[in-house]
């Protein structure tokens, strides 16, 4: 489950299905699956680029959606929390 949203943009896209800010199919099914992930490596699927980025303590995790913007985000217990979508190469 989606604890929290670092982006208020992600957060508006998430509950409403679409924002003025950003509208983008991949997003809302990467977003989808990290809704139902439990642990990180839920998130490791064919075409997400799921990886743990270097330097963050607690660890962040990456999952590609296009060109150099990325979906970023924490795990706190069970739940998915600082979600991010930024780029990040």
């Amino acid at each position: 489950m989606i604890e929290s949203f670092k982006s208020k943009a992600l957060a508006d896209l998430f509950s409403a299905g679409k924002t003025g800010k950003i509208d983008h199919q991949r997003i809302l099914v990467r977003l989808d699956r990290l809704e139902a992930s439990e642990r990180p490596e839920d998130m490791n699927l064919s075409g997400f680029d799921f990886h743990a980025l270097k330097g963050f303590d607690p660890t962040r995790y990456r999952v590609h959606v296009n060109g150099p913007w990325c979906i970023t985000f924490e795990f706190d217990g069970k739940d998915a929390a600082r979600v991010d979508f930024e780029q990040y190469h």
